[in-house]
């Protein structure tokens, strides 16, 4: 199963320990679940690390470290503009899109969520990634 996390998935995992997002995130740890990733997503995740939840730059590094050693780092080769009040969310889905995922899991209502499916990946909510994968 290839997958994509949105940035709100590692972060959660991140500041609530034993939370489904940080159980999607040991799956992937463990391999259950092939998961890539983007240059901009492990970005983003430390900048909203630094700036919302105040973690230092040294702490930050040490989480990205760390998920360095479980996903596969994919360069988009497409630009997408499908959401336009929230630019950035459009490099996760051309990071779903380029990698060819099964399913992008997000915890965004308000933007990603909403679009279900792009090309052949489906966009899913971890609740629904439980339900998929318990099957």
């Amino acid at each position: 199963m290839k997958v994509i996390l949105d940035t709100n998935i590692y972060i959660s995992g991140l500041i609530f320990p034993d939370s489904n997002p940080d159980k999607i995130l040991k799956y992937a740890q463990q391999g259950k679940i092939k998961v890539y990733c983007s240059p901009f997503i492990l970005e983003e995740i430390k900048k909203v690390l630094v700036i919302k939840f105040d973690y230092s730059e040294k702490m930050a590094e040490k989480f990205i470290e760390e998920i360095l050693k479980f996903v596969e780092i994919i360069k988009p080769k497409i630009k997408l503009s499908m959401i336009k009040e929230k630019d950035d969310d459009n490099r996760i889905l051309e990071t779903a899109v380029t990698a060819k995922a099964d399913f992008l899991i997000s915890g965004d209502k308000k933007h990603i969520l909403p679009i279900g499916k792009i090309k052949r990946v489906k966009i899913i909510s971890v609740k629904e990634f439980f339900e998929i994968y318990k099957k």
